[in-house]
């Protein structure tokens, strides 16, 4: 470990890899970890040995016990990181949304198309307002600040834009006012 640390000895390392590799990778594998896992944790345990091998003394620990000790905590590292054991497959937010019906979709597209036409046949300042209230989602507020309009009119017109579209749907066989 000597040479690794002092002069970065390829063969000394091979030699050092050659012993400690199989030896910490069966460690990992008694612990628990699946053999691909432990091939990856050995190798990184391999990479420490080689980068930081001027921080071992020997007067503190023997080489074998530094590096399992490394593995040991790396193996514990990678466990705190690992959350998937917390994720329930069983949980509902995981099931695929029910299919919808035929006939719902299809009544849906033409209550869509409805409305549409309805609101195409709104007055340009109620239209507007009405656009800019439930699909760009803007307040009331929001709305009298942008279009420089008093607070009181833009709520009116949107009043009135309901009021309109809902006779004109209603009026109309085509839609189901109740769904």
């Amino acid at each position: 470990m000597a040479r690794v640390a002092s002069g970065r000895d390829r063969d000394a390392f091979a030699a050092l890899f050659d012993h400690f590799a199989p030896r910490i990778n069966g460690f990992l594998q008694k612990q628990g970890m699946e053999a691909g896992a432990a091939e990856d944790l050995t190798q990184e345990v391999m990479a420490v040995m080689w980068h930081k091998a001027h921080l071992f003394d020997p007067a503190k620990s023997s080489l074998a016990t530094w590096l399992f000790r490394v593995a040991r905590n790396r193996r514990i590292d990678g466990l705190r990181r690992d959350r998937s054991h917390l994720i329930d497959p069983h949980d509902p937010f995981f099931w695929p949304d029910a299919a919808e019906a035929p006939d719902d979709g299809l009544d849906a597209r033409q209550r869509d198309e409805r409305v549409r036409l309805a609101l195409a046949d709104l007055p340009d300042e109620q239209a507007d307002l009405v656009r800019l209230a439930f699909f760009n989602g803007l307040t009331h507020s929001q709305i009298a600040d942008s279009t420089g309009l008093p607070l009181g009119t833009v709520k009116s017109r949107i009043r009135l834009a309901f009021a309109r579209l809902r006779r004109a749907l209603e009026a109309d066989p085509r839609v189901d006012a109740d769904g």
